[in-house]
């Protein structure tokens, strides 16, 4: 387990190089197999209380410290935080090494009063870092939150689909879906516009949620964003499900509408199974790992 802020920046920087940690959410089937190509487990919380066998291979890397775990609040999947007293309980059952802090999806006041009231309301029995997720859905608000994030979080989260970046995100011609190619260039844009007018917070490592394209991530290591320490997607996963095999180290030009967790219960075939060693290789390629 990392025990400190510091130890997490220290473990983004390796042979003088950039190296994003990388966590593909699984099915079931295949969670011990996943901790080749992952280099931390995600958990999803509300899958806990409907499946044992998921829940306990996570229990079963924290009682072991054989894996780092990240406990995500499930926002993303319900459309809300999960329940905050059962969220609590979980943390301290499961004892995570990170914890997302319940938050409102593009909505930095709620955010910003859901940590407050959440935060004061369960003392949680855990050494567990926090992750505080950024939200808002116009640059004013989202630099309100990303200040607040940054001055009570042990690491900042940002997410790959905000409303905003459909403002300020940029579509190549070649591009099918302009969405994701907004959602894809948006965040980059973001980043770089809060590094220039600085706001970014050097001091402490950021974790990017989820991804719209997978070449997104090139532009951070060839840029030097060196804290920027952690990323999940399950877009490779997702994406050998419906056999779609990444095109080298640019992934894919569309993306899979289904969700892992609806998923969670996949068998995966020989064919499929391929396809996610060569899909995961190729995102830690695009990472240049």
């Amino acid at each position: 387990m990392l025990n400190n802020v510091v130890d997490i920046c220290n473990i983004c920087i390796y042979n003088n190089g950039m190296l994003i940690e990388v966590s593909h959410e699984s099915p079931v089937s295949i969670l011990n197999e996943s901790l080749e190509y992952n280099d931390y487990a995600y958990a999803l919380v509300h899958l806990f209380e409907t499946n044992t066998k998921y829940y306990n291979f996570y229990k079963n890397l924290t009682d072991t410290n054989r894996c780092p775990v990240l406990l995500d609040n499930s926002i993303f999947e319900l459309g809300k935080s999960f329940d905050g007293d059962k969220y609590a309980q979980w943390i301290d059952k499961l004892d995570p090494d990170y914890y997302i802090v319940p938050d409102v999806l593009e909505d930095a006041a709620g955010t910003i009063d859901k940590w407050k009231t959440w935060t004061r309301e369960h003392d949680v029995d855990s050494n567990a870092l926090r992750i505080g997720v950024v939200q808002g859905k116009s640059w004013n608000e989202l630099v309100r939150c990303y200040n607040y994030i940054k001055d009570n979080a042990d690491i900042i989260a940002i997410s790959f689909d905000y409303s905003y970046y459909l403002a300020t995100g940029l579509v190549d011609n070649d591009v099918a879906d302009p969405t994701l190619q907004k959602w894809c260039s948006g965040r980059k844009r973001f980043i770089r516009h809060l590094i220039d007018e600085g706001y970014w917070c050097w001091d402490k490592p950021h974790h990017l949620l989820g991804c719209s394209l997978a070449k997104e991530f090139r532009y951070y290591v060839d840029n030097n964003i060196y804290n920027i320490k952690s990323v999940d997607t399950s877009n490779p996963i997702v994406a050998a499900i419906h056999d779609s095999r990444y095109i080298d180290d640019q992934g894919l030009q569309y993306k899979p509408k289904t969700m892992l967790a609806d998923l969670i219960d996949h068998e995966f075939t020989d064919k499929q199974f391929e396809i996610l060693q060569h899909n995961t290789t190729m995102f830690k390629k695009i990472l240049r790992r």
